[in-house]
């Protein structure tokens, strides 16, 4: 069984990778690790990278890195997935500070790296900027929800938590609510990238700092209905939309319903369908997917 339990990494296409690599150094307080010419490697603790930016013409989330169980040899997790139809591969030293990964893409086209370890040369938190936790999760858009959904589900095994109406599912590969988010967008597209923070003074400091750069909150504060998680947002350089929170809700799959918290609407919480996804304060604005969509607006500099 192919088990990931660790959302690793995620790649980006940039249009202006400079000025990207600035933003996660000096506004987020993460750490470069490593850099080639025309990629870079940036880390929120201790893995070698958190974030990859890489030179492109377009600006996308390009590649996604789960890191996986080691009870399944690699060779034998591109047996399991050619299994399914699936085409997949090992790479050898495909990336700085992974020796091996199995590539594969899932059905709207992401490319995903599964591997079982990663270096760890960072030096780990750094005082300035916001120095998120980790990378907690991504949301996607889907071309085809419920196939991406089975996917993730069925093949990689992931567990199902909640869902916001018709339009998105709440996945996880661990204890966190939610790791992965697939919405019916019907087009592929990242809605949002989502960095955990420690606790309400972090996420106002972090706000301060944001303020400081000239980089608006464009959603929040709000708790959340489906993970119940205190999350603003903001757009990168590049639009990308990022989600800083905490207070994430955590599944105990034994039991089938969350850690019981004092905000829960029943206890104990199950997985369920919800109508919205704001507990309170500001709700979710059509603008704000609209400032998301621009991005493919963007034209190469």
């Amino acid at each position: 069984m192919i088990k990931p339990f660790k959302l690793g990494y995620a790649e980006f296409n940039c249009l202006d990778a400079e000025k990207m690599e600035n933003y996660y150094s000096d506004v987020m307080g993460m750490t470069v690790t490593d850099k080639t010419r025309d990629t870079v490697y940036i880390s929120s603790g201790t893995d070698h990278h958190t974030v990859v930016l890489k030179h492109s013409n377009e600006s996308s989330l390009d590649i996604i890195g789960y890191q996986i169980e080691q009870n399944v040899e690699l060779n034998d997790v591109v047996k399991i997935l050619v299994a399914e139809g699936i085409r997949a591969e090992v790479k050898s030293d495909a990336r700085p500070g992974v020796h091996q990964l199995v590539e594969l893409q899932d059905p709207d086209g992401f490319t995903l790296q599964l591997f079982h370890e990663i270096e760890t040369p960072a030096p780990g938190y750094k005082e300035n900027g916001i120095s998120p936790f980790k990378l907690g999760h991504i949301a996607i858009g889907s071309m085809n929800a419920k196939k991406s959904t089975d996917f993730y589900m069925n093949v990689l095994n992931f567990s199902y938590t909640d869902t916001i109406g018709t339009r998105a599912t709440f996945l996880t590969c661990n204890t966190d609510h939610h790791v992965l988010n697939v919405s019916s967008f019907g087009h592929k597209m990242m809605h949002h990238i989502a960095f955990e923070l420690k606790d309400t003074s972090h996420h106002v400091r972090s706000a301060d700092i944001l303020a400081k750069n000239e980089m608006p909150i464009v959603w929040g504060p709000s708790r959340h209905t489906a993970g119940h998680n205190m999350a603003t947002y903001h757009h990168d350089p590049e639009l990308n939309l990022i989600e800083l929170y905490i207070d994430m809700d955590q599944y105990i799959k034994p039991l089938g319903h969350f850690d019981p918290r004092p905000w829960h609407e029943e206890l104990p919480l199950k997985p369920r369908v919800w109508e919205d996804n704001c507990a309170w304060y500001t709700k979710y604005e059509t603008t704000i997917l609209d400032a998301v969509l621009k991005k493919t607006e963007l034209q190469p500099i």
